[in-house]
């Protein structure tokens, strides 16, 4: 069964929403010190990623024009899932802070 492209962005709003409701009012030394949160977050980033990829196959011209940095946000859910020994906590809490936000407004204007 195909997914649907409104579910798709849906999924990719939820786990944007998530993400900024668990880190809202935390610093990056709360984070660091969070474990359980640092999980949390990159199982939501695995969603999102995982998402854009099914997309990709649904849509891939419009998607590159509207969120063309889509490919970069699957590459970084494939080092979470595969590469979960090298994940870089710096580099997670960056995209949760800078990222994430502007993700997000693509998405909605999708």
């Amino acid at each position: 069964m195909p997914h649907s492209p409104r579910k798709l962005l849906l999924d990719i709003t939820l786990s944007c929403n998530e993400i900024n409701d668990f880190t809202a009012g935390k610093s990056y030394e709360q984070f660091l010190k969070d474990r359980l949160l640092q999980l949390a977050i990159e199982r939501q980033f695995e969603i999102i990623g995982e998402a854009l990829f099914r997309l990709e196959k649904i849509e891939q011209d419009k998607l590159a024009k509207r969120i063309p940095e889509y490919r970069k946000i699957i590459d970084f859910r494939n080092i979470l899932a595969h590469g979960y020994d090298i994940v870089d906590v710096a580099a997670l809490w960056d995209f949760v802070q800078n990222r994430v936000p502007e993700l997000l407004e693509k998405v909605q204007n999708y």
